[in-house]
């Protein structure tokens, strides 16, 4: 049994540090590095790249909407034409980055308030697939279900599940709300136990005790939570523990 791990880096930005970005390229196999939208100014992408070309962390394009302010977890009303354009250029933006470091952006991951839209809104999603397969056909790793992974896979690109280690899930199997009590789990221990049971029974207890069955090929982490990097290696270690190899869904560099 094998796995993805794969956490949120690249978003300080400016003076403005946030996270651990070095410490978690020592865990995690994939690397979802924030692209300038939401996060991420050029500086901290470059040598964030450069940290997971080097220990051969597979790096995913986060695209976002633009929306520094609010970290991306705002949603915008956005035509479908300008999203499009937004995406394509997010990625594009970023493998210029990982190519100059001798990598490539290997996937994409929505971010924020666009993850959780593209669930259902089925116009944002096509325009985020259309941009994806406009950049190389990559990769889509998004909730499964949702509406952009029906679309990635109707337009022939590769669609991955994952499932959160630290988030709470609804009974219909979408995340809670961050603004809602319990939505943001923080207790290494638990999140370990939890990535765990999604891995090896495919399931997870949602927030209001019913189970939920969970399909995934990576596990995520959230790099901004404040112990991040204690969350990433406990999980980490956990799988370990099961049998289960760490190793990213993507094969090439």
């Amino acid at each position: 049994m094998r796995i993805d791990l794969n956490a949120d880096l690249g978003e300080s930005f400016g003076r403005w540090r946030l996270g651990d970005d070095e410490a978690l390229l020592q865990v995690v196999t994939s690397a979802n590095v924030a692209c300038g939208f939401h996060a991420g100014d050029p500086a901290t992408l470059v040598r964030t790249c450069a940290g997971a070309a080097e220990r051969g962390v597979r790096i995913g394009a986060q695209v976002a909407y633009r929306d520094l302010a609010g970290f991306g977890r705002r949603f915008i009303d956005v035509s479908a034409e300008d999203l499009y354009a937004d995406v394509l250029y997010q990625i594009g933006a970023l493998d210029g980055i990982a190519r100059s470091v001798g990598s490539r952006v290997s996937y994409v991951k929505p971010h924020g308030a666009l993850y959780n839209a593209v669930v259902h809104h089925e116009e944002q999603a096509a325009a985020v697939v259309r941009a994806v397969a406009a950049a190389g056909e990559l990769p889509l790793l998004g909730l499964p279900g949702s509406a952009v992974l029906a679309a990635a896979s109707a337009a022939g690109l590769r669609a991955v599940p994952e499932a959160f280690a630290d988030r709470a899930y609804t009974a219909k199997g979408t995340l809670v709300r961050r603004t809602a009590p319990g939505a943001v789990l923080s207790d290494p221990t638990e999140i370990a136990q939890r990535a765990a049971r999604m891995v090896s029974a495919h399931e997870v207890e949602a927030i209001d005790g019913s189970i939920v069955t969970t399909t995934a090929e990576s596990i995520c982490v959230h790099g901004d939570s404040p112990d991040a990097v204690v969350m990433a290696t406990a999980v980490r270690d956990a799988l370990a523990d099961d049998g289960v190899d760490l190793a990213p869904f993507i094969d090439h560099g």
